[in-house]
């Protein structure tokens, strides 16, 4: 060891202008709104505020509205997503976050309109381009779902 001490630089918050930089994501798909805090290749905490307006209440499920789990593991996804490209300094690159795989996805509480989902994602594995992540989606202090995924960094498709 050289006695050196590594600076680790915390960055944020983002408002949602910095993260539709990170990420190619738009309404209805983007589903980050703000990010609270984001240590490089790391950790990142981000913000999805529910609303009723969110076009798949009208049909999941039109008298008891629930968020759909598949998209609350979109919204961890889309938070590493931004953790990534923030961490390689890819904003605005055109490079894309493509999910590889998902494990371990568990439901614990339902996710209704008003809420707002507390997303804690924390890299688990760096391969350069590839990965892994283990992430928490939280209504306060109460579990709502959690999943481990991997993630690949790489260019849009050539047309």
């Amino acid at each position: 060891m050289t006695g050196e001490v590594e600076t680790i630089s915390a960055r944020g918050p983002m408002d949602v202008r910095r993260v539709m930089a990170a990420l190619p994501h738009r309404y209805p798909m983007l589903l980050i709104d703000r990010v609270v805090s984001l240590v490089p290749n790391q950790s990142i905490h981000a913000i999805k505020a529910v609303s009723v307006n969110e076009p798949f209440f009208q049909g999941h499920f039109p008298t008891r509205p629930i968020m759909p789990g598949v998209l609350i593991v979109e919204a961890m996804a889309q938070a590493a997503g931004v953790l990534a490209v923030e961490s390689m300094n890819l904003a605005d690159s055109g490079k894309l976050v493509y999910f590889m795989s998902i494990d371990g996805a568990k439901f614990r509480s339902p996710v209704e309109p008003g809420c707002l989902l507390d997303l804690h994602v924390e890299v688990t594995q760096n391969r350069g381009a590839i990965c892994k992540f283990a992430g928490k989606a939280m209504l306060g202090d109460k579990l709502a779902a959690e999943a481990q995924f991997v993630a690949m960094i790489s260019d849009p498709p050539k047309d």
